[in-house]
């Protein structure tokens, strides 16, 4: 018989992490299971049991995460997967049915996953909410549009001061857009800061940038020196580059597409509404591949819809199918940015991964009607709904989790 429940001590944790580490490589050292617990707690990591074995895990990560208008806690859901001997037997199911209820009475009314394969979990409820890409430019189309005149200073700068001055030009991003989780200090110095064996040969820069005398934007960087016949083939590879302004974000950018010796500069998880596509002269050079990004599930629906600000005034009334979260079940109306139960005429009917995809913003309820994911039972309802929630700027999630 499966049973479902939190990890209680480092074994059982490192049992249900190897649900899906193995696919990946060995299991977790002893260093590397008592790190990653310090971000992600044994309570917080479930574990599948079959006759007393472990044979699948999925954590949830205890997040802030910014939605429209303010934040809400959030279950970062990670680290989920089944033993190759239990597939297609049930463990996924139960293990998300088990992690959902265990959410909703944390009363955290939002997950947010990012997903390895498209159709995984959207059978529980969890809809595409943004959408991100890499690019890949050669050093030779590095020209901005306009004259650029510079401002500010960049420098070298540890990782234990990076732990004090990149922070603040964090949360500047996460309030202003949709999808950022808020790091923690040991989030910062065990996931970004921290220099990975692993890297050693090429081990990550930090930059920071000094602009009326304070730190407006930071950069992560790491170089991968290579030459054929005699001429750099060099990758320059961003982790992440931030400004706290437009002008600290030009800056910052202006500085990496400037340094020496690299062939390709290489970034991923950029949002499609990222300065870089009109600072450039050239952003068809960038061959950007798009993507989906984070996917968001609505636990607790009332919550998470009254959670968020709406562009204006107006109601909606959404007829919404869950058939895993069976207490979102049922008519909603959103109305002076709250939403409760009501007996009132639908206006749109749609299942709830569709109302996860729309809630941070970035994909419309047009788009979700032309794509046969909602059903239009009033006329202009599409059209109402897209007006209040659309949101800029688009939701943007650069870290995987």
């Amino acid at each position: 018989m499966l049973e479902v429940r939190a990890s209680s001590d480092a074994d059982e944790f490192g049992r249900a992490v190897y649900g899906i580490a193995q696919y990946f490589g060995g299991p977790l050292t002893e260093e590397q299971q008592s790190r990653f617990s310090k971000v992600l707690p044994f309570e917080r990591m479930h574990a599948a049991f079959e006759g007393g074995q472990i044979v699948g895990g999925a954590g949830a990560f205890p997040f802030e995460l910014s939605v429209p208008g303010g934040t809400l806690p959030c279950g970062g859901v990670t680290v989920v997967g089944v033993y190759p001997t239990h597939r297609r037997r049930g463990v996924l199911r139960a293990m998300m049915d088990t992690q959902l209820r265990d959410l909703h009475e944390r009363g955290e009314p939002i997950a947010a996953l990012w997903a390895s394969e498209e159709t995984i979990y959207g059978r529980f409820g969890y809809g595409i909410a943004s959408w991100t890409g890499e690019i890949k430019l050669a050093r030779v189309w590095n020209s901005f549009a306009r004259p650029f005149e510079r401002q500010g200073t960049v420098r070298l700068v540890t990782p234990e001061e990076g732990a004090t001055i990149f922070p603040p030009v964090w949360n500047t991003l996460m309030a202003e857009r949709p999808g950022v989780f808020q790091r923690t200090k040991e989030w910062w110095e065990l996931r970004r800061l921290r220099m990975p064996d692993e890297e050693k040969a090429n081990p990550r820069r930090f930059v920071a940038l000094e602009l009326d005398g304070s730190t407006q934007a930071y950069a992560i960087y790491r170089q991968f020196p290579e030459f054929d016949e005699g001429v750099s083939t060099a990758r320059l590879e961003v982790l992440e580059a931030f400004g706290a302004t437009p002008q600290a974000t030009a800056e910052i950018w202006r500085f990496l597409l400037d340094i020496d010796w690299y062939a390709t500069l290489d970034a991923s998880l950029l949002p499609i509404d990222h300065p870089l596509f009109v600072l450039l002269a050239n952003p068809r050079r960038l061959r950007f591949r798009m993507g989906d990004g984070l996917w968001v599930r609505l636990v607790d629906l009332g919550a998470a819809l009254s959670g968020r600000a709406y562009n204006g005034e107006g109601s909606i009334v959404f007829e919404v199918r869950d058939a895993v979260c069976p207490w979102n079940e049922g008519r909603w109306k959103l109305d002076g940015g709250g939403a409760s139960r009501t007996d009132a005429v639908a206006d749109i009917a749609l299942d709830v991964d569709a109302l996860g995809s729309a809630y941070l913003g970035a994909v419309s309820f047009a788009q979700l009607r032309d794509g046969r994911r909602i059903e239009e039972l009033q006329d202009g309802a599409v059209q109402q709904a897209d007006a209040l929630f659309g949101w800029r700027p688009l939701p943007w999630c650069p870290e995987i989790f």
